[in-house]
């Protein structure tokens, strides 16, 4: 299962640097991702598999039952999301720092926009990546039901991954993944944020230097970004103001995710 969700992400990452490389060669790519539980043959002949040796146009991954994984059903669909820690999101990306790829993952609060878990790692196992990620939002949410959260996310290896299911299923979530990426398009919206406002700027030359800045950014984004969907506050700001109050007007997941929410002046949290 671990090689799987190895694959499994490699062949997501590959689609995202396509996007930005369209006419990046196999080889080019290997060196530039150097994925750990992989070599270079492998790793052209799993694109070979995968027909990735031509740019696609769809950069979202696909699961498939042929291959003994099976895709958890989207409970986002129709759901009205009303308070903190019904739903978190979350996604992988990926960091070049110095010609190297590092991974990025995060999770979300979906209704204050928190983010209250997230780990930078030089690979794409699921120790150092969803399960670390996961680890620390528990910790952030010390002391609060977390029975019956939905954890949504993307179709990628490390969110079916055994250890981690093994998390989820100890404190009572529910898994929850997308098909596409406009149903997991908050995470992957984040993802964006992170990158091209905060990183990018950082100019880090070392895998060290590239995890003080993602730990800075993230404080940052929760303590100091103000969003208009959020009555211009942080999502600090916005969780200490809403955990005293009654429930609030429910607020109702769409394709868009930018569905309105009435009451307290503000629609669905976006990025």
């Amino acid at each position: 299962m671990q090689q799987i969700a190895i694959h499994e992400q490699i062949i997501y990452l590959v689609h995202q640097v396509r996007d930005d490389h369209p006419g990046m060669g196999m080889r080019d790519l290997y060196y530039r991702l150097l994925p750990d539980g992989i070599g270079r043959n492998a790793f052209e002949e799993l694109c070979k598999v995968h027909n990735l040796y031509v740019r696609k146009p769809s950069v979202s991954m696909r699961t498939t039952d042929s291959r003994g994984v099976s895709r958890f059903e989207n409970k986002l669909k129709g759901l009205r999301i009303d308070h903190i820690n019904q739903v978190w999101q979350s996604d992988i990306t990926y960091f070049e720092v110095q010609g190297r790829f590092y991974f990025l993952t995060f999770i979300q609060d979906t209704y204050t926009k928190r983010i209250i878990g997230h780990s930078t790692s030089k690979s794409l196992k699921t120790e150092e990546t969803t399960y670390t990620a996961l680890k620390m939002a528990i910790r952030n949410r010390r002391g609060q039901k977390l029975e019956g959260l939905i954890l949504h996310s993307d179709g990628g290896g490390q969110y079916y991954d055994k250890e981690f299911l093994a998390l989820t299923q100890k404190y009572c979530m529910y898994n929850s993944m997308a098909e596409y990426a406009w149903e997991n398009g908050m995470a992957e919206r984040l993802n964006g944020v992170i990158k091209n406002n905060y990183l990018q700027y950082r100019k880090c030359k070392s895998f060290t230097e590239l995890a003080k800045e993602v730990d800075r950014s993230v404080l940052l984004y929760n303590y100091e970004k103000p969003h208009k969907m959020l009555q211009k506050k942080s999502p600090m700001q916005f969780e200490k103001l809403i955990l005293p109050l009654v429930r609030q007007t429910p607020q109702k997941m769409t394709k868009s995710l930018d569905a309105n929410l009435k009451g307290m002046g503000h629609r669905v949290p976006s990025l």
